[in-house]
């Protein structure tokens, strides 16, 4: 495993959701165990860290570049070179206040 993108690494598209997010997880784990493979268990639980947070995987989204669709500044209303694949309701669990 040499990806270090979290949807790479566990196998899934960008727009999975939380039930396949869980699921590449667990079968990623049974392929690379902490006690044979410490190095790929790391980045197998270290992308499932990432994506299992709305918040985390939001921002993950929005920074990402994907030629598809372009990232509109926040602040200035610009398109920005930056491109992200989720959608409007990404920005909205951005927005909201945490708990």
């Amino acid at each position: 495993m040499t990806h270090d993108d979290p949807h790479q690494v566990l196998g899934i598209p960008p727009e999975a959701g939380d039930e396949e997010i869980r699921a590449a997880y667990l079968r990623k784990v049974k392929e690379y165990p902490p006690d044979r493979a410490p190095h790929d268990f790391e980045k197998v639980r270290d992308a499932y860290e990432i994506l299992r947070d709305p918040r985390r995987r939001a921002r993950r989204l929005l920074l990402s570049t994907d030629p598809k669709q372009p990232l509109t500044s926040l602040l200035e209303g610009r398109v920005s070179e930056r491109r992200f694949p989720g959608p409007e309701p990404w920005l909205a669990i951005l927005r909201e206040p945490k708990p």
